[in-house]
C-alpha cells in the first residue's frame, strides 16, 4: 500500500480514470420538474453556484485535492479521503472519500456528496455509487437544484443509461425554500412514488403523482407526465382556463401543445361548456426559410346565444379565423398577407376570443373591424414601396359590409433623393387607390359609389441655425392628385377630373436654455406659417380616407394636418405655440405645450368637430408630468376658440408605489366620431394587501350615461412559482342578443409547468 502525503495536491496519473470517471458521471439529471423535499435539500441550496470559470484544464486534464490519497495494490483500489475536490471539464465534485476500484471500473463517492456542474446547476447525496461505463448508477439521499430554480428531491436516484434516470419517493418544485423554517412547505409541488426522466424523448413520468399547494394535497393521478423543462419545445398539456358566466355556464377550456415539427406547432384547445355545446380552438405556427405564417381558428356547431345561454334559432356552423404571414423574396423586398374572418358578429364575444385586435398585416384592424390583406413592400435606407388589397368586415350593429369598399390596390411609394437639392432634403411621394363598393351606403337600392385617385407630391426642406440659437426651416410642397368616379351622384354618377395642391412655408423655432442647480429648463417658442391656395372642396370628389380630423398637439404644427388626401387644408395660415420642459438630474420632468393655429378666413370645408373651421382655431393645451420616479401624470385638452368652453379632455395617470399599482384615464369629448358626447372613466389597480396576497380591480364608467359598462373585482396570489387569481367580471351593455352579463374567471400558472412565460 502507498500512501500520500496530507494535504497533497495531486495530479496523479493514478487517477485519471477514476477521477474523470466520478466527475462526468456525478451529473444531475435535468428533470423538467424539481423535486424536492425541505428537509432532504442542504441549506446551501438555496442559491444555485455561480458557473464555474475556466479552470485551465480543458477536456482531458482534471484536478484532484484531498487530505490523504491511498493506493491500495491489493485490492485494486485508490482512495481519497477528507475536503476531496476533484474537478474536470468545469464540473466540480466534493465528497468526504472517493473510492475508485480499477479492477471493476466502480467508483463509490460518500459524505456529504455535492456537484457542481458547469450551467451553475447543483446535486446532493449522501452516497453514489456508478459502473464503470458512466451508464448506470446509485445515488441515496438525492436532490438538486437545476436550471431555472428548480428542485428535486428523493430518497434514490436510480440511472439505467445516458438516456433514463429513476427517482424514488421525489418531490418536485420550482418554488423558493424558506431556509429559516425548513418545515414551511413550498407554494406547490409534485410528489410522486416514481419519477422517470426519459432522455431520449425529453419528458418526465411520474407515478402516483400528487400535486400539493401550500403543503395541502389538491390533485392526484396515477399517472402524469410533461415536457422536460430543459426541452426547448415539447408537446405538453398548457394551463387550463376555468369560467364561470351567465353565457356558457361553467366552462373548461385546456391547451395542449403538440410540436408537430422543428419549424412548427400547433395548441389544441377545446373549451367544454355546461350551457352550450363545445368551442374547438386551434393556434397554429409554422417557420419557414424566408418567413413564418400563425393560424388561430375556432368552430363550434351551436344556435344563436343570448347573455342568458339561451339558444334560439337553428343549429349552424360557427367560426372565425385569424391568420397572417410575411416572408422575404431578398433583401430589400417582402409579401405577406392577413386572413380575419367570423360566420358570427359576435362570436368573439360569446366564447371569449382574445388578441382579436391585433395588428397582422400593413393596414391595423380594431376590435369590431377584420381586414383580410394581400400585400408587398420594398424597402431600402432612401425608398419605400408598398403594394396592398384589403377586404373588411364589420362586426359592430351597425355595420353593413355591402357598404365597406374592397380596396384593391393601394399603392404608397417615398424616394428620397440622396444629396441635398438647392441645399435641402428633396422627397417624392405617390400614392393611388381603387375603391369598389357593392351596395350605396345611403340608398340601400343604389350600386355603392366606386372611386380611383392617383397623387404624385415632392416635399422639399432645409434648415438654417443662427448663432443666437433661432431656427429657420423653410419648406415646399406641390401636388397634383387625379380621381375617376363612378355611380357617385355628386360627380353626376360618373366622371373624371384632377387637381393641383402646393404649399410654401417656413418653421421658426428660438429655443431658451437655461440650468439652474439641478435641473435643466427649455423654453421654445414655435411659429409656422404656410400659404396655399383657398381650400375649395370639390364636391365630386368622396372623401374616404379624411372623415376623422381633429387639432391636437400631435398636428398643430403640421402644414397640412389632413391625415389623408381627400381632404387639403388651404389658405393662408400660422400655426403658434409655446412648449415648456423642465428635466431634473434624478429623473423627474415636467413639459406643458399650448398653442393654436390662425387663417385669413373661415374654412368649412374642414369638420366641425375639428376645431379649424373658424379664422382662429380652439386652443392646444398638453402637458406631461413626473414627479416621482414611480408616477406619471399627463394631459391634453382643447378649448373652444370663442367661448374658452372645454370641447375636449384627457387627463390620467400611472403609479406603481411599493405594493400598489395601476393606472387611471378621464375622457371627455363633447362631440366624438359618432356625434354624441362622450365622458367616461376607466382605471385599473393592483393591492398587495400582503407581501404575496392581493385585490385586483378594473372598471369603466360612462358617465353619461351613468351606468359601469365594465367591472371587474378579484382576489390574487403570486410569487416567484405561481399566480391564481379569481377575478368577478360584470359588463353592462347591449349588442343585439347580447345583454349584460356576469363571469368569475380563475387564472392560475404554475412556474415550468406549461406557461412559456415562465420557461422561454
Amino acid at each position: 500500500m502507498n500512501r500520500v502525503g496530507h494535504q497533497r495536491i495531486a495530479r496523479a496519473r493514478i487517477l485519471a480514470g477514476g477521477a474523470a470517471l466520478a466527475a462526468c458521471a456525478f451529473t444531475a439529471p435535468a428533470f423538467a420538474v424539481d423535486i424536492l423535499d425541505v428537509d432532504q435539500i442542504p441549506a446551501q441550496a438555496t442559491a444555485p453556484a455561480a458557473p464555474a470559470p475556466d479552470d485551465g484544464l480543458g477536456d482531458q486534464g482534471y484536478y484532484l485535492e484531498a487530505d490523504t490519497l491511498i493506493q491500495d495494490d491489493r485490492n485494486q483500489t485508490i482512495t481519497a479521503e477528507g475536503g476531496v475536490q476533484i474537478r474536470h471539464q468545469g464540473r466540480t465534485v466534493r465528497a468526504e472519500q472517493v473510492i475508485y476500484n480499477r479492477a471493476t471500473g466502480v467508483v463509490v463517492a460518500k459524505g456529504s456528496v455535492t456537484i457542481f456542474e458547469r450551467d451553475g446547476t447543483v446535486a446532493f447525496a449522501d452516497e453514489v455509487v456508478l459502473d464503470d461505463q458512466l451508464r448506470a448508477g446509485v445515488a441515496k439521499g438525492f436532490s438538486a437544484r437545476l436550471q431555472d430554480n428548480i428542485k428535486i428531491a428523493g430518497d434514490t436516484l436510480v440511472r439505467r443509461d445516458e438516456n433514463t434516470a429513476e427517482l424514488n419517493k421525489g418531490i418536485y418544485t420550482p418554488c423558493e425554500l424558506c431556509v429559516e423554517d425548513k418545515s414551511k412547505p413550498p407554494t406547490w409541488s409534485i410528489r410522486a412514488d416514481k419519477v422517470v426522466q426519459d432522455g431520449e424523448n425529453q419528458l418526465i413520468y411520474y407515478e402516483n403523482a400528487v400535486i400539493e399547494m401550500f403543503g395541502i394535497p389538491v390533485f392526484y393521478t396515477p399517472v402524469f407526465w410533461h415536457a422536460d423543462p430543459n426541452a426547448d419545445r415539447k408537446s405538453g398539456l398548457l394551463p387550463p382556463t376555468i369560467v364561470g358566466s351567465q353565457r356558457r355556464g361553467l366552462s373548461y377550456e385546456q391547451p395542449y401543445y403538440w410540436v408537430t415539427s422543428r419549424y412548427s406547432d400547433l395548441v389544441i384547445s377545446p373549451q367544454i361548456n355546461t350551457k352550450v355545446n363545445p368551442f374547438l380552438n386551434l393556434a397554429y405556427r409554422q417557420r419557414f426559410y424566408s418567413g413564418d405564417i400563425e393560424i388561430r381558428a375556432g368552430y363550434t356547431y351551436e344556435k344563436d346565444l343570448d347573455s342568458n345561454g339561451s339558444r334560439v334559432g337553428d343549429l349552424t356552423n360557427r367560426s372565425y379565423i385569424l391568420a397572417n404571414g410575411a416572408f422575404d423574396i431578398d433583401k430589400n423586398w417582402k409579401w405577406g398577407f392577413a386572413a380575419e374572418r367570423a360566420s358570427d358578429d359576435l362570436i368573439f364575444d360569446k366564447y371569449d376570443i382574445s388578441d382579436v385586435a391585433r395588428q397582422r398585416g400593413l393596414i391595423a384592424s380594431d376590435n369590431r373591424r377584420l381586414t383580410s390583406q394581400l400585400f408587398a413592400t420594398r424597402q431600402d435606407n432612401l425608398s419605400w414601396f408598398s403594394i396592398n388589397a384589403t377586404s373588411i368586415q364589420g362586426l359592430r350593429p351597425t355595420d353593413n359590409d355591402r357598404t365597406f369598399p374592397l380596396i384593391a390596390p393601394l399603392i404608397e411609394a417615398r424616394w428620397e433623393a440622396p444629396v441635398p437639392v438647392l441645399g435641402g432634403r428633396v422627397r417624392l411621394l405617390g400614392s393611388g387607390v381603387v375603391l369598389t363598393r357593392e351596395q350605396s351606403q345611403f340608398v340601400a337600392t343604389q350600386p355603392g359609389a366606386d372611386s380611383r385617385r392617383a397623387t404624385g407630391q415632392a416635399d422639399w426642406r432645409t434648415n438654417f441655425t443662427f448663432t443666437n440659437g433661432l431656427r429657420v426651416s423653410p419648406f415646399a410642397q406641390a401636388r397634383a392628385d387625379y380621381y375617376s368616379v363612378d355611380d357617385y351622384p355628386l360627380a353626376g354618377d360618373s366622371a373624371s377630373f384632377g387637381r393641383a395642391l402646393g404649399v410654401v412655408g417656413v418653421d421658426l423655432t428660438y429655443p431658451l436654455f437655461r440650468r439652474d442647480g439641478d435641473r435643466t429648463i427649455v423654453i421654445e417658442p414655435i411659429v409656422q406659417v404656410a400659404f396655399s391656395p383657398e381650400s375649395d372642396l370639390d364636391p365630386r370628389i368622396p372623401n374616404e380616407d379624411s372623415i376623422v380630423l381633429e387639432l391636437d398637439e400631435t398636428n398643430l404644427f403640421r402644414a397640412n394636418k389632413s391625415p389623408g388626401f381627400d381632404l387639403y387644408e388651404g389658405g393662408v395660415r400660422l400655426n403658434a405655440g409655446a412648449r415648456a420642459t423642465m428635466t431634473f438630474d434624478d429623473g423627474r420632468s415636467f413639459s406643458l405645450l399650448v398653442g393654436r393655429s390662425f387663417r385669413d378666413e373661415d374654412d368649412l370645408t374642414l369638420p366641425a368637430r375639428s376645431g379649424l373651421q373658424t379664422k382662429a382655431s380652439d386652443w392646444i393645451v398638453a402637458g406631461d408630468a413626473k414627479p416621482h420616479k414611480d408616477l406619471t401624470f399627463y394631459g391634453r385638452a382643447r378649448f373652444d376658440s370663442e367661448t374658452a368652453d372645454l370641447r375636449r379632455l384627457e387627463i390620467g395617470a400611472n403609479a406603481t408605489f411599493g405594493r400598489a399599482s395601476g393606472y387611471v384615464r378621464y375622457l371627455h369629448d363633447n362631440q366624438d366620431i359618432t356625434g354624441v358626447e362622450r365622458q367616461d372613466i376607466d382605471f385599473a389597480a393592483d393591492i398587495l394587501v400582503t407581501k404575496r396576497v392581493g385585490v385586483t380591480m378594473a372598471g369603466v364608467w360612462d358617465i353619461e350615461s351613468d351606468i359601469w359598462r365594465r367591472q371587474e373585482l378579484g382576489l390574487f396570489y403570486r410569487d416567484d412559482c405561481l399566480d391564481i387569481a379569481v377575478v368577478w367580471v360584470h359588463e353592462e351593455y347591449f349588442n343585439r342578443s347580447l345583454g349584460p352579463s356576469d363571469a368569475v374567471v380563475l387564472r392560475l400558472t404554475l412556474a415550468t409547468l406549461g406557461d412559456k412565460g415562465y420557461r422561454r
